[in-house]
């Protein structure tokens, strides 16, 4: 199971953990993937279907008590278990489970099985995805919450510093694969690219896909290794001579001292990812918005999603820091506080 850093260790008094996280195993056949999901959201809809998973009582002293799931981009986990975590220290009486089965089983477990109030997500929802979430009656507000830097990681004694987008198709993409990295350039080694990538199921593999590569197949190569978890995307790269992967900013930071994060040249000259270069528009076509899908009904029904949620935007800026992403804008925060002051 992908373990996390504790980013909110620096609170006062230490918080419990209040997420509970079971692991899935490698994955269905069909995707090769693993992915985990809290134990909580485990719990069927009631009777309006809205996703709703626990009882949202108020207590005796005007605050909300009860349970709120949510689940989705491994990438967003960090944030939302922060929030949860800093929540607990105003109102211990919310049960926040989060899990991280990865953008696309967010969507399902929100859309189709409608068993979280919130799904967290790497990339805007899919047409298909919003349909089948229309089909179940699940009205849903999208949330801009942060921005990440989609870091492309290697081997650390790999003596290649910076490729070009281009390169990356070539690295990732199903086209025109390269086996060796002297395909790419005849300055870079001669030594057999190996590659560890997210899953289908991730939004991070669907970005890549999407908005860097552009495969014509619509997919990334298939002869590499995929993990839903990151851990093991690091030591696939971290333990291979020319191993190759990409997965969120925040935890290449997390694991700096193992990987080597390639700079990215896509017209302007090589750029490394960071928050600044992140935020100044320079890293692209990497830079990549974060977000939160929310269950109108649970947000406007029941006081404890409506708590968190309100605690989580009110504190987004914290919240984003701890967990190590790129705050919003005053711009893009207000465009975020806008949408959800439109539920009332």
């Amino acid at each position: 199971m992908r373990t996390f850093p504790r980013r909110a260790a620096v609170i006062a008094g230490g918080a419990a953990l209040v997420v509970t996280i079971a692991a899935c195993g490698s994955g269905d056949d069909s995707a090769g993937t693993s992915g985990a999901e809290a134990t909580d959201t485990q719990a069927a809809a009631d009777d309006t279907g809205t996703g709703n998973t626990g009882s949202h009582n108020a207590d005796s002293t005007g605050g909300a008590s009860g349970e709120v799931a949510v689940d989705g981009s491994s990438t967003v986990y960090p944030m939302s278990n922060t929030a949860a975590e800093l929540l607990l220290e105003e109102n211990s009486e919310i049960r926040v489970s989060v899990g991280f089965s990865g953008t696309g089983g967010g969507f399902k477990a929100f859309c189709d099985e409608q068993r979280i109030d919130i799904a967290d997500a790497s990339r805007p929802i899919k047409d298909e995805e919003a349909a089948k979430c229309a089909d179940n009656g699940v009205d849903f507000t999208e949330l801009l919450i942060a921005t990440d830097a989609l870091t492309v990681v290697a081997h650390p004694d790999l003596p290649v510093e910076c490729v070009t987008v281009d390169q990356l198709g070539q690295i990732f993409g199903p086209d025109a694969p390269a086996a060796n990295w002297n395909e790419l350039d005849p300055a870079f080694p001669d030594l057999e690219i190996t590659g560890f990538i997210p899953g289908t199921d991730s939004g991070t593999y669907d970005y890549m896909n999407s908005d860097v590569i552009e495969s014509e197949q619509g997919i990334l190569r298939e002869d590499f290794e995929t993990s839903e978890d990151d851990n093991v995307l690091v030591q696939g790269v971290a333990g291979t001579e020319g191993g190759v992967g990409f997965f969120g900013y925040t935890y290449y930071e997390e694991n700096a001292d193992r990987l080597k994060a390639l700079q990215i040249d896509s017209g302007s000259g090589c750029v490394a990812p960071s928050a600044e270069t992140a935020q100044a528009g320079e890293y692209t076509p990497l830079a990549r918005p974060l977000f939160l899908y929310l269950n109108n009904s649970s947000y406007t029904e029941d006081a404890a999603v409506k708590e968190y949620v309100d605690f989580y935007l009110d504190n987004l800026e914290t919240i984003a820091s701890l967990a190590q992403y790129i705050p919003l804008n005053e711009s893009d925060y207000a465009d975020t506080q806008a949408a959800l002051a439109e539920l009332g």
